[in-house]
């Protein structure tokens, strides 16, 4: 826990414009190595927390919703600060604006949440390496494999 009192844990922006709380743990973090997800943030994956909506509270600040396209062709929609324009979560048209992929990075304390597998490896950077014990594969994967029964449960329970 990160010991804010008031949830699992706070993040945000840079210029600290945007502010909110995670009220539980994540359903599932994502370390995504595809070409896509290097180009959109400049760096070498992308690290995502998925979670309910309803449990990302805003805390200071609404972010800007800028739509953005994806290799799926159906797009998402990656919430930026007004101000300094960091990417705080985005959605996806899976589950659409019910589950915030958080950007673990925006967390006051982003090592709360190492990844829960790592996936389109295919396509990671050959100079990284992967830390033995946690699951990867070189492109997607089976859900039902690999998330916690609790993560499951609460997904159906959801997406009805």
């Amino acid at each position: 826990m990160s010991g804010d009192g008031d949830g699992f844990a706070q993040g945000g922006c840079t210029c600290r414009a945007v502010r909110y709380r995670l009220t539980s743990r994540p359903l599932f973090v994502h370390c995504c190595h595809c070409r896509w997800c290097q180009r959109e943030t400049g760096a070498s994956f992308a690290l995502n927390a998925m979670i309910e909506a309803d449990r990302v509270v805003l805390l200071a600040g609404t972010p800007d919703m800028v739509p953005t396209p994806t290799s799926s062709g159906r797009g998402q929609k990656i919430w930026r600060c007004p101000v300094c324009r960091v990417a705080v979560w985005s959605n996806y048209s899976g589950a659409g604006d019910r589950v915030h992929f958080v950007r673990v990075g925006t967390l006051d304390d982003p090592d709360l949440l190492p990844p829960d597998i790592h996936i389109f490896t295919a396509s990671k950077q050959s100079w990284v390496m992967l830390p033995p014990g946690v699951p990867a594969v070189e492109e997607y994967y089976d859900r039902d494999r690999y998330w916690p029964a609790d993560s499951l449960e609460r997904r159906r329970v959801l997406l009805g």
